[in-house]
């Protein structure tokens, strides 16, 4: 007997698959729309060009003559995009003159070598400009190998030089303190990745419980010996290290008989070698925590993320944690002006913020004392005085002006904020608070509206039409004028590694949200345990969802950043990958790339060459069995319930499929199995537009259904669809 298919909306991934009957249960790259289950759209790579770093920050607007904008911050550079092309305005940190050349024959390294202390650290990114004097060398390398070229710094040997290397090997004269060029040094953002156990003050600095092992200098050494002469080394180690002054030094070997620390290595630790005097203090180090080192999983470093808004036709671009600076978005100014510092604002903050209508620049987690960085206080809220935001006194408080401060009260940190359609919404690690405009004298009222549900990244945080969405630590909330718990049917596989693959809560604040307002849909994308990398996502659709019957997929679908359609008709989204590959702007980039795309366009992706790989969207039911009704004589009666409890084995012996669109092949799959935990057998069909009805032989006492596309070009919106069933034996 024919029977109809009906499965509710979302994924239940709450339960198993035998508990999920009459659901759906899982799937990838795939929506709910109108209760029915389709294939999402493909994507399409926006210029030919990878970017170089992890893409962080994604923000669109456009300028008075209506050109269009979209600002890409990566954890190196600051691009813009527009009109299918890409242009560098990262802002400069300092600019060196008289830098010189110095490579080796056969050698992809070149030292460059400048007049005065460069700052730089490895990995960061520098420029050569005003390149002279190279070509005449001989060398493998010309000015133009240099000039209006960026390349990532290899290593720091001193304060004063710093390593590059090359595309290619010098195969002529090697340089030797040649040329002439400055060095455009960028601003330092941060990490690709956010980890944990590293740095100062995660456990015990400064010497051991029962205190370090000290004794003097035998006698007066120079910068350069190896051979460290102490009055004692009886309570030193075998190896390890010492300090001397403000000096560490390494040791392979410790001689007690003639008390010489041997084998060793001067200015460890990023300290600096210099002479010292006999009789001063050497101090055992061996057993201390060092900058850089592991120690706890603790702490966190903070990954090298943006904060992006526009204030008019400015494009406002924060450092986490760091300076905010400005780019005036007029048509001449992309390719000739880079952003430039803001003037007369804090130095030091976690978040920042246009706020609309009234038109004040707010920091969040920034400095008390502006200017001192030393004074942040990550709960502590600044904000500009209004339509005035580099002024002199854009950001003191006075009788004269709306500039203004506060300090939010629950909480350890101020962890993001999102514009409202009447209020800011501010979160912290445990409390919501709004924020809005109230005009003078107070200019902003802060209300706290929530407790115990504190955001869980800065861009964990979405609002939409007048309700803020957020992930927490460990669940989903909403706030439409009253605080409220999501329900989620997949929360279980979304934060437990027992059930699903859990999410890495140390890799927070790489969680950013996105919404699709076409098909009404929130989605968090997040590293997954074990990954440091954004490569999960979990979505929401608040259109068709209901307090009975939430709507949740999950997937496979890695965003890092992500921007809804309004200045552009489609959502545009970037995505990282950790990969060595060189990209299209900088010279041995080792911090992989990040590729811009234009979501929901086609149905395949297409990268920058045009190559096409297929998006394999897939959606899996729940197991179903049946039962059959008896009259009292024990005969079968009407048609076997797809709702059962597996008493009879089930026969299908045919299957009619239902499309609502369909592109291509579609595969159909008939899972079957006789107990909960067996592995199950897959049976595959082909179905294509014109396929009326497939014959099958299938028995089993549960069977689940999948449907799914495997090459390219295919695209399916489900139907319903109707199965000949009929009830077997017990066995």
């Amino acid at each position: 007997m024919l029977q109809k298919l009906g499965f509710l909306p979302g994924f239940n991934k709450q339960v198993t698959e035998t508990g999920a009957e009459g659901q759906w249960f899982d799937g990838d790259y795939v929506r709910f729309r109108y209760g029915t289950p389709e294939k999402i759209g493909g994507w399409q790579q926006l210029g030919n060009n990878k970017l170089t770093g992890a893409g962080r920050a994604l923000h669109h607007w456009d300028n008075n003559a209506g050109i269009k904008y979209a600002a890409i911050g990566t954890n190196r550079i600051l691009y813009v995009y527009s009109g299918g092309v890409y242009y560098d305005i990262h802002p400069i940190r300092t600019t060196l003159t008289g830098a010189k050349f110095s490579s080796t024959s056969s050698q992809t390294a070149v030292t460059v070598t400048c007049t005065t202390t460069h700052n730089l650290v490895e990995d960061d990114i520098v420029m050569f400009d005003a390149v002279s004097g190279v070509t005449a060398v001989g060398s493998t390398y010309t000015d133009a190998t240099f000039e209006d070229e960026k390349f990532m710094v290899t290593s720091v040997p001193s304060t004063t030089t710093f390593t590059i290397t090359m595309a290619t090997q010098e195969s002529g004269t090697p340089l030797s303190l040649s040329g002439d060029a400055s060095v455009l040094c960028y601003y330092t953002v941060g990490p690709s990745q956010q980890l944990g156990g590293y740095g100062f003050g995660t456990a015990l600095w400064g010497g051991t419980a029962l205190g370090p092992a000290t004794t003097t200098l035998a006698s007066t050494i120079n910068d350069t010996v190896t051979d460290i002469p102490l009055t004692s080394s009886a309570a030193f180690p075998s190896s390890g290290e010492i300090r001397i002054g403000s000096e560490d030094i390494s040791f392979t070997a410790n001689n007690t008989t003639t008390n010489i620390l041997s084998g060793g290595a001067r200015e460890v630790n990023g300290t600096t070698k210099a002479g010292h005097t006999g009789g001063v203090t050497v101090t055992n180090i061996s057993d201390y925590v060092a900058w850089g080192e592991a120690s706890s999983a603790d702490f966190t470093i903070d990954p090298g993320l943006w904060v992006l808004d526009n204030y008019g036709t400015k494009l406002i671009a924060l450092i986490y944690n760091g300076k905010c600076f400005e780019w005036d978005a007029a048509p001449s100014n992309a390719t000739s002006i880079r952003a430039t510092l803001l003037a007369n604002a804090p130095t030091a903050s976690r978040h920042v913020l246009v706020s609309t209508p009234d038109r004040h620049l707010v920091f969040f987690g920034t400095e008390t004392t502006i200017g001192d960085t030393s004074t942040q206080d990550d709960m502590y809220i600044r904000f500009s005085d209004q339509e005035n935001i580099d002024g002199t006194n854009a950001y003191t408080v006075r009788a004269n002006n709306t500039a203004g401060t506060q300090r939010l009260a629950d909480g350890s940190r101020i962890v993001g904020a999102v514009r409202g359609r009447d209020a800011i919404y501010v979160w912290t690690d445990t409390a919501l608070f709004l924020m809005k405009f109230v005009g003078q004298p107070f200019t902003f009222s802060f209300e706290q509206v929530g407790t115990n549900c504190g955001l869980l990244g800065k861009n964990a945080c979405i609002e939409v039409d007048g309700t803020a969405y957020w992930m927490s630590e460990n669940g989903f909330f909403a706030y439409d004028g009253q605080l409220s718990s999501l329900p989620c049917l997949v929360e279980d596989y979304v934060y437990s590694t027992d059930t699903g693959p859990g999410i890495n809560t140390t890799s927070r604040d790489l969680v950013n949200c996105g919404l699709n307002n076409l098909f009404g849909e929130i989605s968090w994308f997040y590293c997954q345990s074990g990954s440091d990398v954004v490569d999960r996502v979990v979505t929401y659709n608040y259109l068709d969802s209901t307090l009975k019957r939430p709507i949740w997929t999950t997937g496979s679908l890695a965003r890092a950043s992500w921007a809804d359609s309004s200045v552009f008709s489609k959502p545009h989204a970037t995505h990282y990958s950790a990969s060595v590959d060189s990209s299209y702007d900088v010279t041995g980039n080792t911090d992989g790339t990040t590729i811009y795309y234009e979501q929901e366009t086609g149905t395949d992706q297409i990268d920058g060459e045009g190559t096409i790989t297929a998006v394999l969207g897939t959606i899996t039911s729940g197991d179903f069995d049946i039962t059959q009704k008896k009259s009292t004589t024990g005969s079968s009666v009407g048609m076997p319930d797809l709702r059962g409890d597996g008493e009879f084995i089930m026969r299908i012996s045919r299957f009619i499929p239902d499309f609502i669109s369909q592109t291509g092949n579609t595969q159909v799959s008939f899972v079957t199995k006789n107990y909960p935990n067996s592995s199950g057998t897959t049976t595959n069909y082909s179905v294509d537009s014109s396929t009326t009805k497939k014959d099958t032989r299938l028995r089993a006492r549960s069977i689940a259904i999948k449907v799914a596309n495997t090459t390219s070009n295919e695209n399916w919106k489900l139907g319903t669809f109707r199965l000949d069933i009929h009830p077997g034996g017990r066995r």
